[in-house]
């Protein structure tokens, strides 16, 4: 009976000669192999990936001095940015007050999104700022406008213990607010508008009106001072009787 097992070297040279026709089917190109014609090869190098120092790295995010020329709004693109928040989308009056609150108390995005209605005072006009990043929590009060809004706003969402929530009843995410600002930015004309620039905005105009730097670290909730002068070095008040014209 003729022995149908192969030698040790018949089975080497199989195997070597199985693993050279598997390595040319995938190294073949589309025009040697006809059910290929769907792969395309891509390779990457500096020509089609100009933001990346290394290849087995993310891009660099690109700072913010190359996006915008300023990280704050002026009183007058805030009020744009209201106005067209409350033209585009379902929840207009929603986005109108979010980024009103937002720039009146200064708040980050993690305290506006975690704002809760026992936090608002109708009847006395206050509104209890509990501060992130280890900040001091503070007592601001609310002015007409705000609790008019505010009043309306808890009329439209009754059944949500959130200030600002969605239609599911729950706390917005801090990507919808941004994504909002955004939206409202594009309406309004405003680049780039994200919702840290409102806060930054609360600082600047305090510091423009004279404010001391005291007040101002308390109003924003800063622990360190040196994160509130940043807003009264760049107030042009101090150089206002420098000419004379």
């Amino acid at each position: 009976m003729e022995n149908t097992q192969l030698k040790p070297l018949e089975a080497d040279k199989t195997v070597e000669k199985n693993s050279a026709q598997n390595a040319s089917k995938r190294h073949s190109s589309p025009s040697e192999e006809g059910e290929n014609q769907r792969i395309v090869e891509v390779s990457f190098d500096g020509s089609n990936t100009p933001k990346r120092e290394c290849l087995n790295k993310p891009p660099r995010r690109v700072p913010n001095s190359e996006r915008r020329s300023r990280e704050y709004l002026t009183e007058a693109e805030v009020e744009k940015l209201m106005a067209a928040a409350e033209k585009v989308g379902r929840h207009g009056h929603r986005d109108a007050t979010m980024i009103l609150i937002a720039y009146r108390h200064a708040l980050r995005v993690g305290e506006l999104v975690s704002l809760k209605w026992d936090q608002v005072q109708f009847k006395e006009g206050l509104l209890h700022v509990r501060r992130l990043k280890n900040g001091t929590p503070s007592t601001h009060p609310l002015c007409g406008p705000e609790l008019r809004a505010l009043r309306r706003l808890q009329r439209d969402y009754a059944s949500s213990p959130y200030v600002f929530s969605g239609e599911r009843k729950g706390p917005l995410t801090p990507s919808s607010v941004r994504k909002i600002v955004a939206r409202a930015g594009t309406a309004a004309g405003i680049t780039n508008a994200h919702p840290h620039q409102l806060r930054h905005a609360t600082g600047f105009k305090l510091a423009n009106q004279g404010i001391d730097t005291r007040s101002i670290q308390n109003y924003l909730g800063h622990r360190n001072i040196c994160h509130t002068v940043r807003y009264t070095e760049l107030s042009p008040e101090r150089f206002k009787d420098f000419w004379k014209d």
